[in-house]
């Protein structure tokens, strides 16, 4: 009988549509519809199939995410839930950071800015979708704020393709493909990372509890994934100015704006190295997050059970006279 108990239980917390392996099969073959896409574009030229390829390039990887989240979530959160949270967290998001980063003065602040305001808009939309979400723990967090931010790098991506493939010579295929293929090898380590640390403090705060509750580490982790954020958005400068003072090159060799040919590599380097720097120490806060709250989550388990172990061996309780 309590077998029989345990089972149901399993059955009604898990998702009974649940199929693992649909996001990296999803990945090929929408890998395989873009390329397709490619060279019939090419090969007519029918400018129509811009569009498509903007929004097969952009979406692809963001929207695989949300199918790895899918298959891995659990409790009372909905596959139609993660879609809206994918498609109108998105939306909703790339309208408010436009918004509020339309006042922004170019300096050398204004990466940290945009990261600080971009992070901001993403929070408060991964509040808005885990309001309801039970159970709130760190593991849960993480899914959804990965979610919230796969929708942002999409939307966002798909912009940066329109731009990179409209130029004053007509449609660029070639900036717009490059454009695409470096953001969607770096989406998974962007966006959906930075919003991935903030839900999993924001729900590993609330764990046990229906509410969210306020606490330090929330902001703490909003300041260090806006940090991130700047630094992984201002590498390109960063990578710059150092390819200049590693090679002992005074500022002034660069013309117009532009860097000498003679640091292109350089540059190139520093550039992907300090991608990778921010990845890992990205990585590495999401992982470290996640363990400490299990193990929170695991000395709590233990004291409610020792708790519970006591009060169930005490005698009981006089009846009042």
């Amino acid at each position: 009988m309590g077998r029989m108990t345990l089972e149901t239980d399993v059955h009604v917390g898990a998702h009974p549509h649940h199929r693992h392996g649909w996001w990296w099969k999803t990945l090929l073959g929408g890998f395989l519809l873009w390329v397709v896409t490619i060279i019939v574009t090419i090969a007519t030229q029918n400018t129509n199939l811009v569009p498509t390829i903007i929004l097969i390039g952009s979406f692809l990887v963001p929207f695989t995410v949300v199918l790895f989240v899918i298959e891995r979530v659990t409790g009372t959160v909905s596959t139609m839930q993660l879609i809206t949270a994918f498609f109108v967290g998105g939306v909703l998001g790339v309208l408010g950071a436009s918004l509020l980063e339309s006042d922004l003065r170019p300096g050398a602040g204004l990466y940290l800015l945009v990261g600080f305001v971009e992070e901001l808009v993403k929070g408060v939309l991964l509040v808005v979708v885990g309001w309801r979400v039970r159970p709130k723990t760190a593991r849960q967090g993480a899914l959804l704020g990965a979610t919230v931010g796969a929708g942002f790098s999409a939307f966002e991506s798909a912009g940066y393709a329109f731009n990179a493939a409209i130029t004053t010579r007509g449609i660029d295929l070639s900036s717009l493909l490059q454009t695409e293929v470096a953001r969607a090898v770096l989406s998974p380590v962007g966006h959906v990372l930075w919003t991935a640390i903030l839900g999993a403090v924001l729900f590993g705060v609330a764990h046990g509890r229906p509410r969210f509750r306020w606490a330090w580490s929330v902001l703490v982790a909003y300041v260090v994934v806006s940090v991130l954020h700047g630094l992984w958005d201002s590498n390109s400068t960063i990578s710059t100015l150092l390819a200049f003072v590693f090679t002992g090159t005074p500022f002034s060799a660069a013309q117009n704006g532009y860097v000498p040919s003679s640091l292109a590599g350089v540059v190139t380097t520093l550039y992907i190295a300090g991608l990778a720097v921010v990845s890992v120490i990205g990585v590495g806060v999401l992982v470290g997050v996640l363990l400490h709250y299990r193990r929170q989550a695991r000395r709590l388990d233990a004291r409610q059970h020792a708790e519970l172990g006591a009060w169930a061996g005490s005698p009981p309780p006089h009846p009042l006279r």
